[in-house]
């Protein structure tokens, strides 16, 4: 069980305000308090934030904010009025990271612009973080990860070659652009300690997928190539597939290497396929990928999953189970890693949830609490800010809290 940190965690000195939602600069927020940062997280005191009603929910508590939520203090703050903005101002010169995800001029138009927030801190990091960016023809318009998913060119490369093109079931564009914000924070951190001074970070969700989509804008431009839909072949090397077990089970063969490939056709009684001319790269033996698909496939049909998978490990060949979550909950090299930890929650018992995003030997990170009721640590955070109840009462009297 991984909830507290053993040794002093990196990030214990820096100190976020979480000002935004749904769900890419919330996640970057919480990758920073997986690694010690103080992250206070702003909602506003009518509204909560959305992902505490996305999904499953548990006893009335929303389970996607157990984990968005985690390593934050929460505080309601209503940004559009005169109390919530001092508030805000007060709030901001004690810290060095501000995360937010409001339209373009939705700040500027509450008296938070970056004037504003570098006025009162100028060594603060402002992380903007929208579907489009901060300038262009699209700015101004409503942006979600399905629309970055969409444009990137992803969904059009995804699904098989007769079918549409096919979106993921999950927040991939944001949680990629959760971490390249994430990482972009501890960038302008860094550049912090040469320049004296913060910075804007832009972080438009439409580039970061496009940016892990590989060479397609390269090849477009040097050769006019478009990369078409293949199901779960790939262009670049083969066999590449998932493959039905005898037990109607799948599992999952990969031959990027060569050495790989050459392996997995001596294992499944094909090494003539070896000698010829085009076996020899992986674009070649591509374009034969349905000669190699039935001999890998018919192969593994006769096997079960476990017959199967002791073969491939034994002749070391890549390979690996089509997983669901109950399957990756169960895996014992998932619990070797503690990749899905537990940790104690006063509202639901313990949890399991994904751990912290990598391991440092020295200074590592931990899951010290999951997501905290609404508003749970406004007092404390504002009596820490040198507010007197008086002004705490008033803010509530004024509607900003």
């Amino acid at each position: 069980m991984t909830t507290t940190a053993p040794r002093t965690p990196p990030l214990q000195d820096v100190r976020v305000l979480d000002l935004a939602t749904l769900f890419a600069g919330p996640l970057a927020a919480t990758m920073l308090g997986d690694f010690g940062a103080d992250v206070i997280k702003i909602e506003h005191p009518r509204k909560p934030d959305p992902s505490r009603g996305h999904g499953p929910a548990k006893n009335g508590v929303g389970l996607w904010w157990k984990l968005l939520g985690r390593n934050k203090r929460t505080i309601t703050l209503d940004l559009s009025t005169p109390g919530g903005r001092d508030t805000l101002l007060r709030l901001a010169a004690t810290t060095d990271v501000v995360v937010e995800n409001f339209r373009p001029g939705t700040l500027e138009k509450w008296g938070l612009g970056w004037p504003d927030l570098s006025a009162a801190n100028d060594q603060l990091v402002l992380a903007r973080v929208t579907g489009f960016g901060q300038y262009g023809p699209y700015a101004r318009r409503p942006g979600f990860g399905t629309l970055a998913e969409a444009m990137s060119g992803f969904a059009a490369i995804t699904g098989e070659p007769d079918g549409p093109p096919t979106l993921p079931p999950f927040g991939l564009a944001d949680s990629i652009a959760a971490l390249a914000t994430a990482y972009a924070v501890m960038t302008a951190l860094h550049a912090r300690t040469t320049t004296g001074h913060g910075q804007v970070i832009d972080m438009a969700i439409i580039e970061p997928i496009l940016s892990v989509l590989g060479p397609q804008p390269l090849w477009y431009d040097q050769l006019g190539y478009v990369q078409p839909r293949t199901g779960n072949r790939s262009r670049n090397n083969a066999p590449r597939n998932t493959y039905r077990t005898a037990d109607g089970m799948w599992l999952a063969v990969s031959t990027s290497a060569q050495s790989i490939a050459e392996r997995v056709m001596r294992l499944v009684g094909r090494p003539d396929l070896i000698t010829e001319p085009w076996f020899a790269e992986g674009t070649t033996r591509a374009q034969h990928a349905d000669v190699l698909d039935e001999a890998v496939g018919s192969w593994i049909a006769r096997h079960t999953r476990d017959e199967a998978m002791a073969a491939f490990e034994k002749a070391e060949a890549a390979i690996a189970p089509v997983y669901d979550i109950r399957d990756v909950m169960a895996d014992p090299q998932y619990q070797a890693l503690d990749t899905v930890t537990e940790v104690p929650d006063p509202e639901l018992g313990p949890l399991r949830m994904q751990n912290v995003l990598f391991r440092l030997s020295e200074t590592p990170g931990a899951i010290r609490w999951a997501g905290r009721p609404h508003g749970a640590d406004t007092d404390a955070v504002l009596t820490e800010l040198g507010l007197t109840r008086a002004e705490i009462a008033a803010l509530r009297s004024e509607g900003a809290l």
